[in-house]
């Protein structure tokens, strides 16, 4: 979920406090993290990681509208906020929406030996596309050319970065000549992985899945906590929930996670086929959210695209048990041992899954009881510590 507002400006300001007082407080990196497109999960990381480093973090940012532009444009504005802090930082923190070639550019007379580490949020070379549209290889070379500029670069999970690596071949053989192919060997030596810090702790106390606390008679939730969006397939969700409807399965559904367009035909045909099953329709704000997340039983995803899964990470935290599909990032958020209780291979094992978490829910509970367990390694209390040395080593090389 996104910070709100205030919480940005205040985190702001103090870590501009902190940037002008390094001197005294020693021992500390001097870290200039750049964020062209500061909203969703790219602002929690960003805002994240900024309040639980142990270094000295300062936040540049831009709002997350007109992505385009801001892949092209926003290392200018960016350029000119560094410039203006009159303060040279140790290293330096990107994320993958960052023209970093033009930035350091823009930014040789001061900035010209500090080293550059490159997050991979997404790409945009294999970043799914609606079906009626045409992918514009310019921002998957302007991703290729960032990693070039970079001094480390990383990815938010090992399925990212192999995804990354297996098509990159195919966009340089587009081009006539001087492809450079040879340098994706270079490139992927100096690539790593870096998971997503997570802000779990705001939700303490989550309650013991376990502990059966529903009252009597209620039946049990399923959450899409999730973006309404093309690459979340959000068609074969309300496919399942149809046909557990028809076969007289009680359930309830909350309909939770932002959409960004001004419709969403898929949803609103479900609100009204599922009726009074459906008690939460559309974004809710924090504490909203947190109340979903505790009440809810299970969180599925059947998304053709997920590179790391904030959501879901969140859902498993507070409880939910998560049925997934057996690819993408899932593969590696889930430990192996619940893969054959939590991860489906085809709609018919999604289907078998979910009826049997709500007819016969022990199991699950139990499961889900471990599980929000092992997603507690992503939370910035343990996430911080990995990104510090991986940025203290930029140091000594």
């Amino acid at each position: 979920m996104c910070h709100i507002e205030d919480v940005r400006n205040r985190q702001n300001a103090l870590s501009s406090v902190l940037w002008y007082n390094l001197n005294s407080l020693g021992g500390r990196v001097k870290i200039l993290l750049l964020e062209p497109y500061c909203g969703g999960s790219h602002q929690a990381w960003a805002e994240g990681y900024a309040a639980h480093s142990n270094h000295e973090v300062k936040l540049l940012s831009l709002s997350a509208r007109f992505w385009k532009w801001r892949m092209q444009g926003g290392a200018l504005t960016l350029a000119e906020r560094a410039r203006a802090l009159r303060s040279r930082p140790d290293v330096i923190l990107a994320s993958d929406m960052l023209n970093l070639p033009a930035f350091l550019g823009l930014t040789r007379d001061f900035l010209a030996d500090v080293p550059v580490a490159l997050y991979c949020h997404e790409n945009q070379l294999t970043y799914p596309f609606p079906p009626d549209d045409r992918r514009d290889l310019t921002y998957g070379m302007i991703n290729w050319l960032s990693m070039l500029a970079a001094n480390r670069v990383f990815f938010n999970t090992q399925y990212h970065m192999d995804d990354w690596f297996d098509e990159l071949p195919n966009l340089l053989k587009h081009f006539p000549d001087y492809a450079h192919v040879h340098r994706v060997a270079e490139v992927r030596a100096k690539a790593g992985v870096l998971p997503v810090g997570c802000d779990l702790q705001r939700f303490d106390p989550v309650p013991d899945p376990a502990v059966a606390t529903r009252p009597p008679g209620l039946p049990p939730l399923i959450l899409w906590n999730q973006r309404w969006e093309y690459d979340k397939d959000p068609q074969t969700f309300f496919r399942a929930l149809y046909m557990l409807q028809i076969e007289g399965v009680n359930f309830r559904v909350a309909l939770a996670g932002p959409s960004y367009r001004q419709a969403a035909p898929e949803f609103e045909a479900a609100r009204k086929r599922l009726g009074e099953r459906v008690v939460q329709f559309g974004y809710a704000d924090e504490d909203g959210y947190v109340d979903i997340l505790r009440q809810a039983d299970v969180v599925v995803s059947t998304a053709i695209h997920e590179f790391f899964g904030v959501a879901i990470v969140e859902a498993i935290y507070c409880g939910c048990f998560p049925l997934l599909p057996r690819r993408l990032s899932y593969l590696e958020i889930i430990k192996p041992a619940y893969h054959e209780a939590c991860l489906y291979d085809s709609f018919e094992g999604l289907l078998e899954r979910l009826r049997l978490v709500l007819t016969e829910p022990k199991r699950s509970r139990e499961l889900a009881s471990q599980l929000c367990h092992t997603v507690a390694r992503f939370d910035w209390s343990k996430m911080a510590s990995h990104y510090d040395r991986a940025l203290e080593a930029l140091l000594g090389d």
